[in-house]
């Protein structure tokens, strides 16, 4: 049974999925503010963590960053305000692996939840991505990526990227100079399968990693936009 740590400062919410997800056979415990959840987090191992971004005491953003930052990679579902497109880039930034609006759904909660972990249980997707490497490193124009390591250097500089981000751009990598579907990115890169409403999520991804990998990324010249298809990580053959 999955053990799934639900923080929210509301009560009705968390009264509400509580029972909505032992209902669907999970193990729930939950938290107030983000320093309670800090605690139980330093106690017990989750399955997933459902957390919103306004918390009391300590943020849903700060209690992300400092799980991420210790090397714990528990999958994060992020509780966002709806509409808000900074909290949802702040959320995946963080480190959060996929995030829902408010209010939602619980059944498409639910969904996120399993697909989550889904995602997890596939996680080895990602390492053989690497293992399967035909070489340890690979150099793209001013980045150099250590495909064994999974280490990535921009300039010289290591960049800081999030898991979702990393395995997002392994496979771009391995599939370098193919145009790829944003179903196909996510089924490959994350072992998920998405809709038509989930494509915004991948998009977001993308964007946050060409923040992190080209110098203009309003005029990216390595992962590049192919409309109307999806997206295309490029490697010019330079003699």
């Amino acid at each position: 049974m999955a053990k799934i740590l639900v923080v929210d400062d509301e009560p009705s919410i968390l009264t509400l999925l509580k029972y909505n997800l032992e209902q669907n056979q999970f193990e729930v415990m939950t938290a107030i503010d983000g320093e309670t959840a800090l605690a139980q987090l330093r106690q017990q191992i989750f399955d997933i963590i459902i957390l919103d971004i306004m918390l009391p005491k300590v943020s849903g953003i700060v209690v992300t960053q400092q799980l991420r930052a210790q090397g714990d990679l528990t999958p994060i579902l992020m509780l966002t305000a709806l509409d808000s497109e900074n909290d949802t880039v702040q959320g995946l930034e963080a480190g959060a692996d996929d995030y829902l609006p408010k209010p939602f759904k619980t059944r498409e909660l639910i969904a996120r939840v399993r697909s989550l972990l889904r995602r997890t249980r596939d996680s080895a997707i990602s390492k053989q991505h690497v293992e399967m490497a035909t070489t340890q490193w690979l150099t793209v124009g001013h980045l150099k990526i250590d495909v064994k390591q999974q280490m990535v250097y921009k300039q010289n500089q290591l960049l800081r990227l999030t898991p979702k981000e990393l395995a997002l751009l392994i496979y771009m990598v391995e599939h370098a100079n193919r145009v790829l579907s944003r179903a196909e990115i996510a089924r490959g890169a994350w072992g998920i399968q998405v809709d038509g409403l989930d494509t915004r999520m991948i998009d977001m991804h993308i964007a946050n990693l060409r923040d992190k990998l080209e110098d203009q990324p309003k005029s990216p010249q390595i992962l590049k936009t192919v409309r109307g298809v999806g997206y295309r990580f490029e490697i010019k053959n330079e003699k």
